[in-house]
C-alpha cells in the first residue's frame, strides 16, 4: 500500500454499523480530507461493543469506495436480466417511477403497488420511511417474515416481551450457553464477553448448533444436534432437572406457571428419548443438564438460526424455559436473552407515518414474495396482481426462498420494478429503473443495538459519490410526485430523529449527541423479571396460548392447530425421505452478511467459492470427492454446487454457508432455490434451516 499523502487532512469520527446485525457495533472512522474514509475501528466507548468489530466492516473503505457502485440513475434498455441499461437523469428516473405508480393505482387499485424493503440497513430513518409513503398512499403492506417472525415469538410465548438481562451480565456468568448462533461469524462482540467470564470466573462455555462452527471449536461443551431438533434437548434437559433436584422450586412457584404440569409432561422426554431425535449422546445430555442445574448463573444466549425451522418458535421457547426451570434469572449473570428491542419503547409515528394506517389494507408476505409476483391467490388475499414495486434495502432475487418462482415473478413483463441500490445486485438487474444509493457514512440515521442496550447517532461523514441519494430522499421525491402528504415528507433526517427520540422518551437529538450513547438497560430487577414478567398475572409461561402471544401478526398461521401445549419436540419440520435423504441447513457466512460484502475482493477472496459440506461416510457411496460438483435437488428446483467433506456435521446433514450470488454457482442457481416459503407456525416465517433434498454427484 503506498504511504498517506501527509498534506492530507485526517480525523477520527464517531459512527455506528448500519448492517442487519444484533451488535450495531459503535464505530471510530478515519476520514480523510473530508472527503473519503481510511481505517474503521471498533470505538471502545460503547461498553458492550467495546471496541471490537468484525473483519469485514474494519475493512469498510473497500466497500464504500467501491469501484462498481452505482453512482447514477439508469433505465432498462434491453429484456429484463439483460443487464443492458443506459444512464438517465434523476428527474427522468423519478418521474417513471411515479407514472407507473400512478398508473397502476388508476388501473388494479393503490394496493397493486408494493413498496418492499428490509434490513440492508438498520438505521431507523432509511429502513423505515418506506413505511410512511406505503400508509398515506394505502400501498400494500409488508408482513416481514424472512427473518426474525419464528424467534420472537418463542421468546415471546414465555416472557411476554422481547427484552432479557443485560447481555455485558455474559462477563459475569459461570456458564454461557450459546444456542443456535455462530457469534464468531456474526456477532463477534458475544465472545469477548465469555472471554471474560471464562478468563475471570472460570466459566464454561457450551455451544449448541447443527454443525462444528468457529464458535463450537472454542466451546467447553459443544452438542451437535440435527436440526431442528432443539426443543427435544430442551426437554430432556428440563427433564433431568426436575428428575435430580435442580430444578428452583422456590423460583419455579413464584414466577411460573404450571411448573408440576411440566414436570409431569416431561417424565416421557428423557435423555434416551431425545438422542434418538437429535442425535445426541445421551451421556451429553446428561452432562449438560448437570452443568447449568448446579451452574445457576448460566446466561442461555439464545440465536436467530435454530428458529429458522418449521417449529423454530417451539424451539426457542423450549430453550427459554430452561432458566426459568433453574431460576437462573435471579442471578446476576444469569437468565435467557434473545434481543432487546422492547427497551427501547420506540415510537416512529413520524417516520413510518403511523396516523396514515389502514388496517384493512392487506400485508402482504415478504417471503413469499415469489408466490405473491406469480399471481397465487392465497399469497394475494384475493386482492389484486402487484403490479409495481419499490425495492429498498434488500436483494430478493438472491435472498428469498422459492428462488425459481421469485425470478420466474421479477421477469413479468408486466411487472414495473424500481431499484434503489448500492450495487447492480441481481435484483436490479432484474429493474426497470436503477437508482443510486448512499451507505451509511453518506447520511444521518439513529440505530440501536438489538443485541445490546445502546442507542446511537450515526451521523453523516463524507458527501455521496457522482449522484447518490439517500432513501428518505427518494421517499420524499417519490411522495411529491403521486401525491402523497405528510409531515414527515418535509423533514430533514435529523429532524426525524429529533422528534422520534422525543415521542420515545428519549430528549433530543442534541442530548444524544453530546452524550454519543444512551444506554437503555433497565434496573436490574426489571431486565431480569423479578417483579414478574410482562403477563398480566406476572408469569414466565410454560403453557403458552400461542394464538394469543404478543407479537406483530398477520393473524395465525402455518400449522398453528397442533403446537404443542407445553415444550416439546414439534414433529412439522422437513424430514428427510427415501426420494430426498438429506436434511440442508443454510449457515451465515464469516466474510459476507446475507448478500452485502459479496461483491468487495477481500470477502470473496476469502470464502472462496459457494460450497456445501458433506460428511465423508454420506460422499464416499456416491463417489464423491473433496471439491467434486455435486448436484442438491428437492421439489423447489436443483443447484450445483461444489462439495466439502466435513466431519462436523451429522450423518444426512448438509450446510451450505452464506448467499451467494446466484451467479456465483455453476448453472446459476443460488442455495434460496431450494429453500421454502410455507409458513411456520402460529405467525409465520421462513424456515431457511429446514430443507430435504436428494444429493448426487454432478455430470461432468
Amino acid at each position: 500500500m503506498a504511504p498517506m499523502d501527509q498534506s492530507l487532512r485526517t480525523e477520527n469520527r464517531p459512527s455506528v454499523c448500519p448492517h442487519d446485525c444484533p451488535s450495531a457495533c459503535s464505530l471510530d472512522v478515519e476520514v480523510i480530507d473530508g472527503r473519503s474514509i481510511g481505517r474503521v475501528r471498533g470505538a471502545e466507548t460503547n461498553t458492550y461493543t467495546a471496541g471490537v468489530i468484525c473483519a469485514k466492516v474494519a475493512r469498510y473503505a473497500e466497500r464504500i469506495h467501491h469501484p462498481d457502485r452505482l453512482l447514477y440513475p439508469h433505465k432498462r434498455v434491453g429484456p429484463k436480466g439483460s443487464g443492458q441499461f443506459e444512464r438517465i437523469s434523476w428527474d427522468e428516473a423519478m418521474e417513471t417511477v411515479a407514472r407507473k405508480f400512478l398508473e397502476a393505482e388508476r388501473d388494479f387499485g393503490a394496493q397493486s403497488v408494493w413498496p418492499y424493503f428490509y434490513a440492508g440497513t438498520m438505521g431507523y430513518v432509511m429502513r423505515d420511511g418506506i413505511h410512511r409513503l406505503r400508509h398515506v398512499k394505502k400501498y400494500s403492506g409488508q408482513y416481514s417474515t424472512i427473518c426474525t417472525s419464528t424467534a420472537y415469538t418463542g421468546f415471546v410465548a414465555g416472557t411476554g416481551k422481547l427484552a432479557g438481562p443485560d447481555p455485558r451480565e455474559m462477563g459475569v456468568s459461570d456458564c454461557i450457553v450459546i444456542w443456535g448462533t455462530n457469534p464468531v461469524h456474526t456477532q463477534v462482540n458475544v465472545m469477548t464477553h465469555v472471554a471474560r467470564a471464562r478468563k475471570e470466573r472460570g466459566a464454561k462455555l457450551v455451544v449448541i448448533d447443527v454443525y462444528m462452527n468457529p464458535t463450537m471449536k472454542q466451546a467447553d461443551m459443544a452438542l451437535l444436534v440435527r436440526p431442528g431438533t432443539d426443543g427435544a434437548l430442551a426437554c430432556a434437559v428440563m427433564h433431568v432437572l426436575f428428575r435430580d433436584g435442580l430444578a428452583d422450586w422456590d423460583y419455579l412457584n413464584r414466577y411460573t406457571d404450571h411448573p408440576k404440569e411440566l414436570e409431569a409432561h416431561l417424565r416421557t422426554r428423557d435423555p434416551a428419548w431425545a438422542s434418538a431425535i437429535t442425535g445426541l449422546p445421551v451421556a451429553e445430555i446428561e452432562a449438560f443438564a448437570k452443568l447449568v442445574g448446579e451452574r445457576k448463573r448460566t446466561y442461555f444466549r439464545l440465536g436467530y438460526g435454530f428458529a429458522r425451522s418449521r417449529n423454530g418458535s417451539v424451539n426457542m421457547h423450549a430453550a427459554s424455559c430452561i432458566a426459568a426451570v433453574t431460576g437462573a434469572w435471579r442471578h446476576e449473570g444469569g437468565g435467557a436473552f434473545h434481543i432487546n428491542n422492547a427497551i427501547y419503547h420506540w415510537n416512529k409515528r413520524v417516520i413510518e407515518g403511523q396516523d396514515a394506517i389502514d388496517p384493512t389494507i392487506r400485508k402482504l408476505d415478504q417471503s413469499q414474495i415469489g408466490r405473491v409476483l406469480t399471481g397465487d391467490k392465497e399469497a394475494l388475499y384475493n386482492g389484486p396482481p402487484v403490479k409495481a414495486l419499490i425495492i429498498q434495502n434488500t436483494n430478493p432475487v438472491t435472498v428469498a426462498p422459492e428462488q425459481e418462482l421469485v425470478k420466474k415473478g421479477f421477469a413479468r413483463e408486466d411487472l414495473f420494478v424500481c431499484v434503489h441500490e448500492q450495487f447492480m445486485t441481481e435484483t436490479a438487474q432484474m429493474a426497470d429503473i436503477v437508482l443510486p444509493a448512499t451507505m451509511f457514512m453518506e447520511h444521518d440515521d439513529i440505530y440501536a443495538g438489538g443485541g445490546h442496550q445502546y442507542i446511537q447517532m450515526g451521523a453523516k461523514l463524507i458527501d455521496p459519490p457522482g449522484e447518490c441519494r439517500s432513501n428518505h430522499e427518494v421517499i420524499c421525491d417519490l411522495a411529491r410526485r403521486v401525491g402523497a402528504e405528510h409531515p414527515g415528507f418535509t423533514m430533514s433526517p435529523r429532524e426525524l430523529i429529533d422528534v422520534t427520540l422525543k415521542d420515545s422518551g428519549w430528549d433530543s437529538l442534541d442530548s444524544l449527541e453530546k452524550q454519543l450513547h444512551i444506554d437503555a438497560q433497565p434496573p436490574f430487577e426489571d431486565a431480569h423479571y423479578l417483579k414478574g414478567f410482562a403477563y398480566p398475572d406476572g408469569k414466565f409461561k410454560f403453557k403458552p396460548d400461542w394464538t394469543s402471544v404478543p407479537s406483530v401478526n398477520n393473524g395465525a398461521m402455518g400449522p398453528w392447530q397442533k403446537l404443542p401445549e407445553f415444550p416439546d419436540h414439534f414433529p412439522v419440520i422437513e424430514e428427510a425421505t427415501e426420494e430426498h435423504p438429506f436434511r440442508l441447513a443454510t449457515s451465515p457466512a464469516r466474510n459476507f452478511l446475507n448478500s452485502s460484502f459479496t461483491e468487495t475482493p477481500t470477502s470473496k477472496a476469502r470464502e472462496g467459492r459457494p460450497e456445501v459440506m458433506i460428511h465423508p461416510a454420506d460422499a464416499a457411496p456416491k463417489g464423491i470427492k473433496d471439491g467434486d460438483l455435486v448436484k442438491l435437488k428437492n421439489v423447489r428446483g436443483e443447484v450445483i454446487i461444489h462439495a466439502r467433506l466435513f466431519d462436523g456435521v451429522r450423518r444426512g446433514v448438509l450446510i451450505a454457508e452464506s448467499i451467494w450470488p446466484n451467479k456465483a454457482h455453476v448453472g446459476g442457481r443460488g442455495i434460496n432455490t431450494l429453500t421454502g416459503a410455507d409458513q411456520a407456525a402460529p405467525y409465520g416465517g421462513a424456515a431457511f434451516h429446514d430443507n430435504r433434498v436428494a444429493l448426487e454427484k454432478a455430470p461432468t
